[in-house]
Order: C-alpha cells, then sequence, then structure tokens
C-alpha cells in the first residue's frame, strides 16, 4: 500500500482561509495578502509557510500585520528578514521578528539563526519585543530589550493583543491562562518529522564532543522514556506538563538577574526530569529491572534542555505504533548500523509475518533475535487491536479497564525477547515501554545459549523449554560460531556431523562451526510447545544448497513445512544487507511424530542399503576400490624402492585412473540410492500440502523508495486461511 505524505494541518487550514495557496504540483507557494510566489521545494519555505500560517490561525495576528520577506538595513548589507509581526495596522511598529530554518539544521546552525534574528532586532526600529527561531521541529523565544542586549529566553511568543505571558506553553487539552494567553494541548505529528526529532536530540546530545553518539543513545533513551512517563501521569484539563521548559522569571530587568533565571529555568527543568525518571522507574516491575534502569540521567542542564525543546510540544504516547516504530528504528538503523553492523527487519516483512498468523492474547510469543523489538511491537499491537475490537472500542476513544487489562496482561506474561548486544536490548526495552509495555520479558542474552542458562543467568522464569505458541525472529545471517569459541555448540544436532548413511565408513564428528541462522532454527524447537509455530527469516542457501541438505533433513524431521515465502533480492538492501532470502513457516511436531519420521528415515535407508542391488553395489565398489588401491599402493611402494620412474608414472597414471573410474561409479550409485530413499521416503510419510509464494514487489526497492505496490498484504491474507485450515484440519482442500 503506497504512503500518501499529508500535509500538516496548519497548512491545510492556511489553504482553507486563503491565506497561502500551493501548486497542483506542490512547487510553489503563493502567499496571498502580499502576492508573493515562493518555491515551495525549499525546506526552509515549508517551515516559514507553517509558521506564518501559526501566526494567524493560532497566535490570532491580522494577516495585515504579518509581513514577509522584509527588508533590513544590517551595518552596509540590505538582509532580509523571515517574517515581522507589527503592533500597529499601518506596519509601522515592529514588534516580532521571526527567522525560519529548515529541520535539519544543526545545533550551531541554530544559534547563529539566533545571532542572526538578533542583528535584525538590532537593525530595526525600537519597537521590536519578541524574537521568535524556528526549525519546525525546535522553537526558541526570546524578550528582546535593545538597552540591555540580553538573551532572556521565554516559552512563547504573546498571541494578539496578550500582554502577559505564561511561564509555561502546554497543558493538558490546552487551555487560557487569566491574561488570555492560549496554552497549548500536544499534538501527533508524522513519522519523517518524528525521526527527525530523535535524529536532531541525538545530535544536540554529542554534537559537542562531551558525549560519544552510543552514551548519547543511552540518555536519549531516558528522557524519551521521562516523557512517556509524564504524558501517562494523571492531571486536570489545563495542567501543565513537566516535561517543558518552564520559565523562571528574574528578579529584575538587570542583565546579570535574567542570566540566573535562564540557568535556573533548565536546573528546575533538569530536577524535574531526574524526579520523571526516579519515580518512572520505580513503579511495579520496572524496581527489578537494574539492566534499563541501571544508572539514573547524566545529562548536564544544558543538554537535558536541548532535548526537552525537540520533544516537549509533541504526544509521543498516543502517536499510532506504526509511525512511532518506524520513527525510532529509522533514527536507530542510522546510528546502529554505523557502530554495530545490525540490521533491522523492514516493516513491511515483520507486518506480513504477524499477519500471517493467529495470534490472540492467550498465546506465548518469543523472538530468539529480537533487535529493537520490531516484531515484538506487531505483535503487542495485533493483540491490542484485537481487544479494542471485541470491547468495540472506537478509535480516539479511552480504553475500558477490561480492554486494557486483556492485552496488557499479554505483554506482561506472554511476549518475550532474547537480543545479545546490551545497548539494542535496552533500546527493545525502551521501545516496549513506548508502547506500554511488556519490556521486562526482553533479556539481555546470546539467544543460543540453552534455556536453562538462560533462566539463571536472566533471572527470569518465562523462558522455558516448549513454552513457546510462536516463535518469530530474523537471526543474524553470516555469523559463525566456533566450536573453540563457544562451549554450548556441542549441544547442537546441527553442530554435529552425523554419520553418512551413503557412505559406511564415516563416523559422526562435530562439526568445527556452525553458523547462527541455522542454529536458531534448532534452538525453536527447544522453546516451541508441540504444534507451536516458528517463522523465520533465512537465506536461500538453506533451502537451496546442496551441502545444506542435512539442515533440510532435520527441517523435514522435526516440523511440518507450512509455508515459502521467496523474498525479492532486495527486500533487505535498503538496510545494509544483501543477502537473498526466504520467510520459512514451520509447525512442530510432536517428540512421537518426529521419532517415527526419522524411524522411518533410518529404517528405508537400513533397507535401501542392506536389500537393494543399488545397497550390494555400492558396498562392492567400496571393497573393490579400497583393494585395487591397495594392491597399486603396494606396487608403488616397490617401485619407489627400485628407483623405476618409469614405473613410478605408470603406476601413479593408473591408479588416479582406476580412483576417478572408481569415484564415478561410486558418485552413481550414491545418487541412485538418493532418489530411491527420497522416492520411499515420501510415499511413506504422510503427504500435506505446502503454501508457496513469490514476492516480486513488497512495497519499496533497494534503496528503500516506496514503489506503490506491496503483494504482502494479499500473500498474507491467504497464508493466514491457510494456516487456519490446518488448524482446524482442513488443509486437505488446499491438496
Amino acid at each position: 500500500m503506497k504512503t500518501i505524505k499529508v500535509a500538516k494541518e496548519i497548512i491545510l487550514n492556511g489553504q482553507k482561509s486563503n491565506l497561502i495557496k500551493i501548486s497542483e504540483d506542490l512547487s510553489t507557494i503563493t502567499y496571498v495578502n502580499q502576492n508573493i510566489s515562493r518555491n515551495y521545494n525549499n525546506p526552509e519555505e515549508k517551515i516559514q509557510a507553517e509558521t506564518f500560517c501559526e501566526l494567524i490561525l493560532k497566535y490570532n495576528y491580522p494577516v495585515e500585520q504579518v509581513k514577509q520577506y522584509v527588508k533590513v538595513t544590517v551595518g552596509s548589507d540590505v538582509k532580509e528578514a523571515d517574517i515581522i509581526v507589527y503592533n500597529d495596522s499601518e506596519c509601522k511598529k515592529p514588534y516580532i521578528i521571526v527567522e525560519c530554518k529548515k529541520e535539519t539544521i544543526t545545533e550551531q546552525e541554530f544559534k547563529q539563526a539566533v545571532r542572526q534574528a538578533y542583528s535584525y532586532a538590532f537593525a530595526t526600529a525600537g519597537t521590536i519585543k519578541y524574537i521568535w527561531v524556528t526549525s519546525g521541529i525546535k522553537n526558541e523565544y526570546y524578550a528582546f530589550d535593545k538597552e540591555i542586549d540580553s538573551r532572556e529566553t521565554i516559552t512563547d511568543i504573546p498571541q494578539y493583543k496578550v500582554k502577559k505571558l505564561a511561564s509555561y506553553k502546554f497543558a493538558k487539552n490546552g487551555g487560557t491562562t487569566e491574561s488570555g494567553q492560549k496554552l497549548f494541548p500536544l499534538v501527533k505529528v508524522e513519522e519523517s518529522e518524528l525521526t527527525n526529532r530523535f535524529k536532531q536530540a541525538h545530535q544536540a546530545l554529542w554534537g559537542g564532543g562531551e558525549l560519544n553518539p552510543s552514551e548519547a543513545f543511552d540518555e536519549l533513551d531516558k528522557l524519551i522514556f521521562c516523557k512517556i512517563f509524564d504524558e501517562k501521569k494523571k492531571r486536570n484539563d489545563g495542567d501543565p506538563y513537566d516535561f517543558q521548559i518552564i520559565k523562571v522569571e528574574p528578579k529584575s530587568k538587570d542583565r546579570q538577574d535574567i542570566e540566573k533565571a535562564d540557568i535556573e529555568t533548565s536546573e528546575k527543568l533538569l530536577k524535574r526530569l531526574i524526579l520523571l525518571y526516579e519515580e518512572g522507574r520505580n513503579v511495579g516491575e520496572r524496581k527489578n529491572d537494574t539492566e534499563i534502569f541501571r544508572e539514573g540521567i547524566k545529562l548536564n542542564a544544558a543538554k537535558a534542555r536541548s532535548v526537552v525543546s525537540y520533544l516537549e510540544g509533541i504526544d509521543l504516547l498516543h502517536t499510532d505504533l506504526d509511525s512511532k516504530g518506524r520513527a525510532f528504528e529509522t533514527f536507530m538503523g542510522s546510528f546502529f548500523r554505523g557502530d554495530f553492523g545490525q540490521y533491522f527487519t523492514p516493516r513491511n516483512i515483520v507486518s506480513f509475518i504477524v499477519d500471517s498468523l493467529p495470534i490472540n492474547e492467550n498465546h506465548r510469543v518469543l523472538d530468539t533475535s529480537c533487535g529493537s523489538g520490531g516484531f515484538l511491537l506487531y505483535v503487542l499491537d495485533k493483540v491490542r487491536k484485537a481487544a479494542r475490537e471485541f470491547y468495540n472500542i472506537k478509535d480516539g476513544d479511552e480504553e475500558t479497564i477490561e480492554c486494557y487489562e486483556q492485552w496488557h496482561e499479554f505483554a506482561k506474561y506472554n511476549l518475550c525477547g532474547i537480543e545479545i548486544n546490551e545497548q539494542i536490548s535496552r533500546t527493545a526495552k525502551m521501545n516496549m515501554i513506548i508502547h506500554d509495555d511488556g519490556h521486562t520479558n526482553v533479556v539481555t542474552s546470546d539467544g543460543l545459549i540453552s534455556p536453562e542458562k538462560l533462566r539463571i543467568k536472566t533471572n527470569n522464569d518465562k523462558f522455558k523449554e516448549n513454552s513457546f505458541d510462536y516463535i518469530i525472529t530474523n537471526p543474524p545471517f553470516g555469523s559463525i560460531i566456533k566450536q573453540t569459541e563457544k562451549a554450548y555448540l556441542h549441544q547442537y544436532k546441527l553442530a554435529i556431523k552425523e554419520r553418512d548413511w551413503l557412505n559406511p565408513n564415516s563416523k559422526e564428528s562435530d562439526r568445527p562451526s556452525q553458523s547462527t541462522e541455522i542454529l536458531f532454527i534448532e534452538q525453536a524447537e527447544k522453546y516451541l510447545v508441540d504444534g507451536g509455530y516458528l517463522a523465520i527469516v533465512v537465506p536461500d542457501g538453506i533451502l537451496t544448497n546442496s551441502s545444506m541438505q542435512y539442515v533440510r533433513d532435520y527441517i523435514s524431521d522435526t516440523f511440518r513445512i507450512v509455508a515459502v515465502i521467496s523474498m525479492p533480492q532486495t527486500a533487505f538492501s535498503a538496510n545494509g544487507a544483501g543477502v537473498k532470502s526466504s520467510v520459512l513457516f514451520l509447525k512442530k511436531y510432536s517428540l512421537n511424530e518426529k521419532l517415527l519420521r526419522v524411524d522411518i528415515r533410518d529404517n528405508i535407508q537400513n533397507s535401501l542399503l542392506s536389500y537393494s542391488e543399488d545397497g550390494s553395489k555400492l558396498f562392492q565398489l567400496l571393497k573393490d576400490k579400497k583393494e585395487c588401491i591397495a594392491k597399486l599402493n603396494k606396487q608403488l611402494k616397490f617401485a619407489e624402492r627400485s628407483g623405476d620412474t618409469e614405473i613410478i608414472e605408470q603406476l601413479a597414471n593408473k591408479k588416479q585412473v582406476l580412483t576417478e573410474e572408481f569415484d564415478e561409479q561410486i558418485e552413481f550409485t550414491r545418487e541412485n540410492l538418493l532418489e530411491a530413499y527420497l522416492e520411499q521416503y515420501k510415499k511413506a510419510i504422510t503427504d500435506y500440502p505446502i503454501f508457496m509464494a513469490i514476492a516480486e514487489d513488497i512495497g519499496y526497492d533497494a534503496t528503500g523508495k516506496e514503489t506503490g505496490k506491496n503483494e504482502l498484504p494479499e500473500i498474507a491474507k491467504e497464508l493466514f486461511k491457510f494456516i487456519q485450515a490446518i488448524e482446524e484440519g482442513t488443509d486437505h482442500f488446499f491438496q
């Protein structure tokens, strides 16, 4: 499904009010009152248009008193102020200067924009009282006094004809102060803007070099937690939020008192954040979570204030899961790929897998390699939507206690994740908290250690063998586990090279190493209940390479193959990986079913070796080869003693020719035996249908650009029906 970017509400209202006109191709904007047309593709122009409309529609200034692109003489240069608001209808008394910048402006560039706005204020008539610098996602406001040249920060500019400013801007559901100043409610924002806010807030934390990017990420996580917790706190309509800049009034208009008040404003903000953090992390089960809440906020007041300036006005709690999750992972992906080589599963694939499975609130779900928690969040959203539908709760309506408890109990007890990287694991926990919450069941651990050791290591008893109904995962591809590095490797059947039935002289031995994606398939068997489902992203080599036949045999013995969905080569390209992959859906057999299949396999193989013509031929060929080569080796040894080089060369050539002839006959015989085995095995076991599909277009190309078409939702619908039929025992109708 194609995502259509919707213009911001303020722009739509500006067009309805005939303040602006935007061309059909979105390339040009016209400001109607001044009859000025500009390039709307310019990122700064978009911010200017929004700010212009806000001044009139939110702050109530008459359009005739709001002028754009005003010539200002600064020294010997003539420059252009973006917007000047006048205090009179004749536009002779400049009142507010506004400087607009693009969303992606750096902190240093923003400070330069403040200096630029001040230079305009000094060059303009002495009636300027306020300065507003905005990038759309960050706003700073100043009370201007030409005489003392102070940088007195305030929380907003006054609305039209309001004389007294409030000490804060944001309150629950908005409101109005006694002086008539309007207070603003928090607003939900689009995914792209939320991503930019996260990125810019992170850059503000580490850009100056005081923190490295990793430390800055941790601190941003803490403040996002504070933001969410503050939004959840009970407060009356009109009460201010704590997670915002609240101005401390200076004792006097003396410059020194103004600077002291500004410092105190930042320090009091930091104290409120610390209190929010401490209060939030001591709620319920979070008291025992020493991993995500292992230390307090380590930011200084100025850094904390920078982050708050990006997040204070947005409604993070009620932003929909998809936008919030995409924004969080887009931001995280750009950060983690650089530092950890991690790749996150594209949302279209996550959604497809979760939509294909009939998961409900009674099921237990695990991701053994959960990354930032994408699969867990989509499962949580699926259960939450089902609960809202069951209790007939419409979009925007408050959930009943029964509805909340239904999906929240699922999150608390039934939703689990394992992530090996400590920082990504903490991020997954924070991601779960942001989405409320289930985070206590995300643990930091190697997902390949035994369930028993994992329970001891994490002190979490929810990770029991044979206890999960669904495992949904996208394990890391290409990572190799060596026997010399991981003591647990010998515990895996797929890390042992079994005796080759077509080579009677072979012996069982340890494989020196094994790839993680193969081990995660076997690990899933340990955690799943009988009849439980595994949905796993695998490289196509597991399904096609001849060297992987032993893996396919293990899968055939252990699981019913439910579905194989082939992804395009570009499925993970935009996320930094180019391996051709498929999504494999498997249903675990009971132990008796597995043993029966293994017995059938062993019996057929033994029977073919013992009683078939090709079996007898294979043994005879191996015996003849051994005897012939032994005879030639004896002759060679005698010739070497005599030093007859001509005889040595003849015997060596004969040995090579005979070896190749025997090997060719042996290989041909083994192929016949394998073909006979597969034919007999197929007849001996219960046949069943397998759902197969090739997804050629999954909604985006190799660069991540949307294609306008996505075949996965339709495939998911049909696969969901197929799995339901399996559960109902009616899947034979698909044969």
